[in-house]
């Protein structure tokens, strides 16, 4: 079961990019195969992981998850290249539709039509990635630049999407590699995500997709302590439409239900569920991420798995 593990700054840290790349170096010498780094407000996913990428060689790196929103997809496809050739192939793009509330917060900016804009984003994409060129005119976006699109030194470049819909999921098994789903618990991955994108994927005549399985992880002995603090860091997805509907999906009493906590026994337990169910992939997402927290007993984890 490939496992990653997200890496954010520790919340002391003098400075960020240091910290992170200094985290991903620790992380791989532990033996950790991939990291995966958050689009944040204070910093940008597809720049840092361009320069983990190049300081820690033969680390996988990629980025759970880019909005596609409010960049255009040329924009995301030079990033992703640069972040390509400094990884020296060892980059695979995350994206997702994001929330809509926050956007508008944030932005003060409402981009409606998501999955029209999805499927546009990712033909853009593909075609910068696959044919080293595009002429594209959509609803929703356009592109059709006159100077070269594709970064000298670059490799193919996975995309996946974070996608838990019918309608996105659709969408991407079509035109992208795969889909980082959070907070799917192993039964939607294996009742709905799993055949939903796989059919999608066989439609179009792709390879079967990989199922990357983010999922929140606090180890600890007091699992009681463990659940409080669990509780606090992920209500506020149970206010996003997406993640609700997918929280529902499951089932669940409550978003707490979806993290795996406790002794490492009972983590990997709950881990091995979401490969049991079909899942490809699974990445660990901390929940504590206070400077005190363990990270090289989750690193020892992400390893071991």
């Amino acid at each position: 079961m490939p496992t990653g593990i997200i890496l954010m700054a520790r919340p002391d840290a003098a400075n960020l990019v240091d910290d992170v790349v200094a985290q991903a170096r620790e992380a791989y010498a532990h033996g950790v195969a991939h990291v995966w780094l958050p689009q944040q407000q204070n910093y940008d996913a597809l720049a840092l992981a361009a320069l983990v990428g190049a300081a820690v060689p033969g680390l996988g790196v990629g980025t759970s998850v880019v909005p596609i929103n409010p960049r255009h997809p040329l924009i995301v496809a030079s990033l992703a290249q640069t972040a390509q050739a400094a990884a020296h192939g060892n980059f695979s793009l995350g994206l997702g539709l994001g929330a809509r509330q926050i956007e508008r917060q944030t932005f003060g900016a409402d981009w409606s039509n998501g999955i029209t804009r999805l499927r546009e984003h990712l033909t853009i994409l593909g075609s910068v990635f696959n044919a080293a060129g595009v002429d594209f005119h959509g609803s929703e976006l356009s592109a059709s630049p006159t100077w070269p699109v594709q970064v000298a030194g670059g490799t193919p470049i996975p995309v996946y999407v974070a996608a838990m819909g019918p309608k996105a999921l659709r969408v991407t098994g079509e035109l992208a590699d795969g889909t980082l789903p959070y907070l799917a618990g192993p039964r939607t991955v294996g009742e709905f995500i799993v055949p939903e994108i796989t059919k999608a994927a066989a439609d179009a005549g792709r390879p079967a997709p990989r199922i990357i399985a983010a999922v929140p992880v606090l180890l600890s002995e007091d699992v009681e302590g463990a659940r409080a603090i669990a509780a606090q860091q992920l209500s506020l997805y149970e206010s996003i439409p997406s993640y609700r509907n997918v929280i529902a999906r499951e089932e669940v009493d409550s978003v707490v239900e979806l993290a795996a906590i406790g002794t490492e026994e009972r983590v990997v337990q709950h881990l091995r569920r979401y490969r049991d169910a079909g899942a490809t992939d699974v990445v660990i997402s901390p929940i504590d991420r206070s400077a005190t927290v363990d990270r090289e007993a989750l690193w020892r984890l992400t390893a071991a798995l």
